[in-house]
């Protein structure tokens, strides 16, 4: 940088722009109010020129850096109070704030609307589910219809009969008032009484297996009204 003569023969660093507009923004911070051009120019003991001091301040002014005002002919300058800049810094914080609120909606949004589908598909599985069940249980209930109760009822007295028979004989054959029978009689008696103990078994086997068909198409707690509507004995 080119030095400058003063008055008395001393030399005197020329400033660069930078300088100068740096030297100026100290000025008006530590004087704290308005000052044209040729004010700041005049008080900085024309270190700055009053046409660069023009330049600088009109510059400073739109990079928002400083505060101008038209007073008169002229315009002049001030810096920029605390309050102000606290505005601005605030009124970009709040700008940050509402475009992560607005992300954080738009995610909130998307899982209430991902849950809402996925509450849907499980309504629908669990209505599908009802109807497969009722279909099943109605051709459970046709199923065990094939065997009528009437035809139950029968069977039930026959081998109730059957019982009431065998039961009879034995109880004379073990009385002792009979009169005494021949081996040959008495192998006939007791092959007899196998033949129907071995019926009267298959028969046992046979009405519990009939229970559990007619059981299975019932609820649990009608059971015991089946049973006594149908006069089953186990």
């Amino acid at each position: 940088m080119a030095p400058t003569k003063k008055d008395g023969g001393e030399k005197e660093v020329k400033l660069s722009p930078e300088q100068s507009a740096a030297l100026i923004m100290d000025y008006l911070r530590k004087q704290n109010r308005p000052y044209s051009a040729t004010d700041i120019s005049t008080n900085l003991k024309n270190r700055v020129t009053k046409a660069a001091a023009a330049k600088l301040l009109k510059d400073m002014h739109e990079r928002k850096e400083i505060e101008g005002r038209a007073a008169g002919k002229q315009i002049v300058y001030h810096s920029i109070q605390v309050s102000v800049l606290a505005t601005v810094a605030l009124s970009r914080v709040d700008i940050r704030l509402t475009a992560t609120q607005e992300e954080a909606d738009e995610d909130a949004l998307a899982k209430v609307q991902a849950m809402d589908a996925e509450t849907t598909r499980f309504r629908e599985a669990t209505i599908s589910l009802k109807t497969e069940e009722k279909e099943l249980r109605l051709a459970l209930r046709e199923g065990t219809s094939q065997v009528s109760v009437t035809e139950l009822r029968i069977s039930v007295a026959t081998l109730g009969q059957e019982r009431a028979e065998v039961s009879g004989r034995l109880a004379k054959l073990k009385s002792g008032n009979l009169k005494p029978v021949g081996i040959e009689e008495r192998e006939k008696v007791n092959v007899d009484h196998r033949r129907w103990q071995k019926a009267a078994r298959a028969r046992k086997k046979i009405r519990h297996e009939m229970w559990e068909e007619i059981a299975a198409g019932h609820e649990k707690k009608e059971h015991a009204d089946l049973k006594e509507e149908l006069g089953l004995e186990f």
